[in-house]
C-alpha cells in the first residue's frame, strides 16, 4: 500500500513534502521525503527517519535551482552535491520552487547579517548593564526579523510579477486560438499559471499579514520599553542626587571632626554646628549624628581606601535603609566590631609568553614509537608549564554544574548536570597540545577557591610506577568529588593515545547519590609533520549507584567523511528498569544541550541491521557551554582563564606544592634551558631516593618471604624484586563499599596542617 499523501502546508519557514529523487541508472527516480527548514532541504526515505537519520542536506543559501521541464527541477551548490528531483505534478513543482526560492532569500539575508552583523546596529555603551544589552539584543533581533519579512515580501512580489507575465501570455494565445483541440489543451494551461498565481498571491499576503502583526505588537513593547526606561532615568537621578548630597555632608563632617577640639561635643556648640550646615542645604539635618563626632574617626593610612570605605558605607546604608549610628560602632574599641566585606583576592589574568625554541622532534621521538612514554625523559620544550596534578584540577573549572546537581530534586535531572560536568572537563583539551610535567613522587597540589567558589581541592601523587595520582574536592554546596587517575600513553609514529585508567566518583550529601564514570581516550595526531590536533573518542557510562539511573554517553572519533559535527557527543538518560528520560547532544569542545523525552518508538533497522530508537523530545535546553579564552591564549599556551592561575605562587601552600617545583617555575618564566637542567636533577633525585627506600626495605626484611609480606602491608607492588614501601601522605588506598572499586581516598589533615603551618611531615621532594 502506498504512504497517504501528507497534505501540503503554504510555503514559508518550513516546508514538507514527497518529491521523486534520481539516485542512478538502475533504480531511477526513488520516492523520498524532502524537509525545508532555515534555509536547508534534507531528505528521508520515510517520514519516521526524521528523528534519527539524515539522507542528505544542501545549503540553499549557495544552491542554485534550476527548472528542467513541466515536472522536473535540479538543486546544485557548484558540483559537490546536486539533486535531480521530480514532482507529482506541475502544480506540485511550482509549490516546491516558490518555497525553495523564499527560503534562499531568507538564507542569503541570514547570511549576509551574520558577516556584517557589527555595523547594521550601533554598538552598546560600554557603560551600560546587562539589562541595556538584554534590550538592545532584542531590539537589533526584531529589526532584522522584520528585515526578514520585508525580504519575503520583495521575493513574493518578483513571483508574482513573474507568474503573472506567465498568465498574461496564456490569455492572450487563448483569444488567438481557432481549433478546439488545441482550446482544451491552453484553457488547462491557463487553470494552472491561474492556480501557481493564486499560491504566490496567498504566500505574499501571508507575509504581509505576519509582518503587520508582529510590527503592531512591537510597536506596543517598544512603546512600553521606553516608558519604563523613562522612570528608570528619572528614579536614577533622584538617588544619584540624594547620594551627592549626603556625600558632601560626610566630607564636611568628616573635615570638622578631625579639627575641631573635643569640647566640640558640647551640646550649644553641636547646635551651631547644624545650623551653619543647614544654612548652606536646608534639604537635610544630617548633623543630628555629629553630636559624638568620634565615631567617624576610622581613618586607614591609606586615603583613596578611606575614601572607598566611606562611599561604600553611604550606600549600604542608603540601601539597607540602615541606621547611621550604626557607623560609631566602628570608632568604639568597646563596642563589636561591624562585619565588613574582605575584599577577593584579585589572581593573575597573564603568564610569560611561550617563546620560540626549535627543537629536531624527529631526533627524540624516532626512538620512543610503541614505548611507554611515562618512563622517557623528555625535554621541557614538549611540555606546558603545569603538572598533571594541576591538569587534573581543572576539571573543576565548570564547577557551577556540580552546585546545581546537588539542588536538582530529581535524580534524573541530577544525571543530567553530572553528565554535563563529565564532557566539560574536555574543553579544556581542544588546543592544549603541550604535554604537562609529570609529578615527583610525593608532590601535591592544592586549589583553594573557598571563598570564590566554595569549594577546595587537593591533589597527590601517589605512584611513580605506573604513574597515579588522587584527587579529592569537596564543596559548601554539597558535593565531594573524588578520583584516581593512571596514564597509560603509547606513541605510534603519526599519533600518541593517552588511556586515562582509574575511576571518577561524585557524591552528593542530601540526596546520598553516588556516581562514578570513566574518562575516554585522548589521541594527538600529527605528531611528526602537520599541525598538532587533539580528538576525544570512546563511551563512558555515569551510574547512580543508590537508584540505578545511568547516562551512557558516546564521544564520536573525527571522520573526514563523516557528515556529522566534529567532536560530537551523544547521551541517553534512563533509568534502573531502562527506559529513557532524557538525550544529551553537543560538542566536547562548545557545549551540550539535553532534551526531556516525551515518547520512544522502534524505528526501522539501521545499516549494521540493529532496529533504532526514535525519542520524541521537547525543545532543547542549554546545559553547558564553553568559557571564552582570554586575550592572547594563543601565546599562552591556550590556557583558561582558571589554568592562567594554576601556578600562581602562593603562600601557605605546602612544601611539596607544584607552584614550588623550580623546573616548571623556570619554564614558565621562559628560561628553558635551566629548567631542562633542573628537570633532570629532580628526576635522577627521585631516582636516588627510590633506591635508597628499597635497599632499606630489603634491608629489613631477613627473607624474601617476609619482603613479599611487607610489600603487601604497605600494599605497593614489587618492582625488579624489591619491594616499593612508599605510603602516600593524605591518602590511603581501601574499596568503596557503594561502587566496589579500590581507589586512594582521602583520610583528612591537609587543611588543618595548613591552618596551623606545619609541614614537617612532608617529604624533601624539591
Amino acid at each position: 500500500m502506498s504512504e497517504p499523501k501528507s497534505p501540503t502546508p503554504t510555503p514559508g519557514d518550513t516546508y514538507k513534502g514527497w518529491l521523486f529523487k534520481w539516485t542512478n541508472y538502475i533504480k531511477g527516480y526513488q520516492r523520498r521525503w524532502f524537509v525545508l527548514s532555515n534555509g536547508l532541504l534534507s531528505y528521508y526515505r520515510t517520514q519516521a527517519e526524521m528523528g534519527h537519520t539524515c539522507r542528505g542536506t544542501i545549503n540553499l543559501a549557495t544552491a542554485n535551482i534550476a527548472v528542467e521541464d513541466s515536472c522536473n527541477f535540479v538543486i546544485s551548490n557548484g558540483g559537490a552535491q546536486t539533486y535531480h528531483l521530480k514532482a507529482s505534478s506541475e502544480v506540485e513543482r511550482q509549490r516546491w520552487i516558490t518555497a525553495l526560492e523564499l527560503a534562499k532569500a531568507k538564507a542569503v539575508q541570514m547570511q549576509a547579517e551574520s558577516d556584517d552583523s557589527g555595523d547594521d546596529f550601533p554598538a552598546v555603551s560600554p557603560n551600560s548593564g546587562q539589562g541595556g544589552d538584554c534590550r538592545n539584543t532584542e531590539i537589533q533581533s526584531t529589526l532584522r526579523t522584520l528585515n526578514s519579512k520585508v525580504e519575503d515580501l520583495a521575493t513574493c512580489n518578483d513571483l508574482i510579477v513573474k507568474h503573472g507575465s506567465a498568465l498574461q501570455r496564456s490569455l492572450s494565445e487563448l483569444e488567438g486560438l481557432r481549433v478546439a483541440v488545441d482550446m482544451g489543451e491552453k484553457v488547462k494551461q491557463v487553470t494552472e499559471r491561474a492556480t501557481l498565481f493564486r499560491i504566490t498571491s496567498n504566500a505574499m499576503i501571508n507575509a504581509c499579514r505576519d509582518f503587520l502583526s508582529m510590527a503592531q505588537s512591537h510597536s506596543k513593547r517598544w512603546q512600553k520599553a521606553l516608558q519604563t526606561e523613562r522612570e528608570q532615568r528619572i528614579r536614577l537621578e533622584e538617588t544619584l542626587e540624594q547620594l551627592a548630597k549626603q556625600h558632601n555632608h560626610l566630607e564636611r563632617a568628616f573635615r570638622g571632626a578631625t579639627v575641631l577640639p573635643p569640647s566640640f561635643s558640647n551640646p550649644a556648640l553641636g547646635n551651631k554646628g547644624k545650623a551653619d550646615a543647614s544654612d548652606e542645604d536646608d534639604d537635610n539635618e544630617f548633623f543630628d549624628a555629629m553630636e559624638e563626632p568620634a565615631e567617624f574617626i576610622t581613618v586607614p593610612a591609606d586615603p583613596k581606601y578611606h575614601r572607598y570605605k566611606l562611599i561604600f558605607s553611604i550606600v549600604r546604608r542608603f540601601f539597607s535603609s540602615t541606621c547611621f549610628d550604626e557607623l560609631s560602632l566602628a570608632s568604639n574599641p568597646e563596642s563589636p566590631q561591624p562585619l565588613e566585606l574582605e575584599p577577593v583576592r584579585q589572581r593573575r589574568t597573564r603568564i610569560p609568553d611561550k617563546p620560540n625554541y626549535y627543537l629536531n622532534l624527529w631526533s627524540i621521538m624516532k626512538n620512543c614509537i610503541g614505548k611507554e612514554l611515562s618512563k622517557i625523559p623528555m625535554p621541557v620544550n614538549f611540555n606546558e608549564p603545569l603538572s598533571m596534578l594541576q591538569r587534573l584540577s581543572e576539571d573543576l573549572e565548570y564547577y557551577e554544574l556540580l552546585d546545581k546537581a546537588a539542588k536538582s530534586h530529581s535524580s534524573l535531572e541530577q544525571m543530567c548536570y553530572v553528565a554535563a560536568f563529565t564532557v566539560s572537563s574536555y574543553s579544556t583539551t581542544v588546543h592544549r597540545t603541550g604535554k604537562p610535567f609529570n609529578p615527583l613522587l610525593g608532590e601535591t597540589f592544592e586549589l583553594d577557591r573557598h571563598r570564590e567558589c566554595g569549594y577546595r581541592s587537593l591533589c597527590e601523587q601517589v605512584s611513580h610506577h605506573p604513574p597515579a595520582a588522587a584527587h579529592h574536592a569537596f564543596s559548601e554546596k554539597g558535593w565531594t568529588l573524588r578520583q584516581e587517575i593512571t596514564l597509560a600513553s603509547k606513541f605510534r609514529g603519526k599519533y600518541l593515545s593517552i588511556m586515562p585508567l582509574g575511576s571518577i566518583q561524585c557524591i552528593f550529601e542530601k540526596s546520598n547519590n553516588h556516581y562514578s564514570w570513566k574518562k575516554v581516550t585522548t589521541t594527538v595526531h600529527n605528531i611528526i609533520v602537520g599541525k598538532l590536533w587533539i580528538d576525544q573518542s570512546g563511551e563512558i557510562d555515569v551510574v547512580n549507584h543508590k537508584t540505578g539511573d545511568r547516562c551512557h554517553l558516546k564521544f564520536a572519533p573525527y571522520s573526514y567523511f563523516s557528515r556529522d559535527v566534529p567532536r560530537k557527543v551523544t547521551g541517553v538518560v534512563t533509568d534502573k528498569d531502562g527506559k529513557a528520560h532524557y538525550v544529551l547532544s553537543g560538542t566536547w569542545d562548545e557545549k551540550m544541550e539535553f532534551s526531556k523525552i516525551m515518547q520512544s518508538s522502534k524505528g526501522e533497522n539501521g545499516t549494521e541491521g540493529k532496529q533504532r530508537t526514535v525519542y520524541q523530545t521537547l525543545k532543547a535546553k542549554e546545559i553547558w557551554r564553553k568559557n571564552p579564552l582570554p586575550e592572547g591564549a594563543e601565546n599562552m599556551y591556550y590556557f583558561s582563564s582558571l589554568a592562567l592561575t594554576l601556578n600562581e605562587p602562593e603562600e601557605g601552600v605546602a612544601p611539596t606544592d607544584s607552584r614550588r617545583r623550580p623546573d616548571q617555575r623556570l619554564m614558565e618564566e621562559g628560561h628553558w634551558d635551566e629548567a631542562n637542567a633542573e628537570k633532570q636533577r629532580l628526576e635522577e633525585k627521585q631516582r636516588s631516593t627510590r633506591r635508597e627506600r628499597e635497599r632499606e626495605a630489603v634491608k629489613a626484611a631477613s627473607s624474601p618471604e617476609e619482603a613479599v609480606t611487607e610489600a603487601s602491608i604497605n600494599d605497593s607492588p614489587l618492582k625488579s624484586g624489591h619491594p616499593d614501601t612508599y605510603q602516600a601522605l593524605w591518602f590511603e588506598k581501601m574499596d568503596d563499599p557503594v561502587s566496589g572499586e579500590t581507589l586512594h581516598i582521602y583520610k583528612g589533615g591537609y587543611w588543618e596542617a595548613k591552618e596551623q603551618g606545619n609541614w614537617d611531615m612532608c617529604p624533601d621532594v624539591f
